[in-house]
């Protein structure tokens, strides 16, 4: 099911995993990446409940790039290598 998924998001994958592990790679950076796509997530949750109950347009992008910000943290972080995950936080 992983490998179904890695090609499925091949396109967005493959440029972060090109390259090599930064120095200061954590494993922990693969889980704070998880959490923080969650946290905008909700935040996109948020902004879509924001905009069915107002109707106000304005609430569709925040939507939008919560919904884009979040989806890539999560994607990268369950899906991508160590390199993508490194690329993600800056190799310094």
């Amino acid at each position: 099911m992983k490998q179904r998924l890695r090609q499925l998001f091949a396109p967005l994958l493959k440029p972060l995993e090109s390259g090599k592990v930064g120095p200061n790679y954590k494993s922990s950076h693969r889980t704070v990446l998880n959490v923080v796509g969650v946290l905008f997530l909700v935040l996109a949750t948020v902004s879509v409940t924001a905009l069915v109950y107002t109707g106000k347009v304005g609430a569709l992008i925040p939507m939008l790039v919560f919904l884009g910000v979040g989806g890539v943290c999560v994607v990268v972080g369950t899906l991508g290598s160590d390199a993508a995950v490194s690329k993600m936080w800056g190799n310094r």
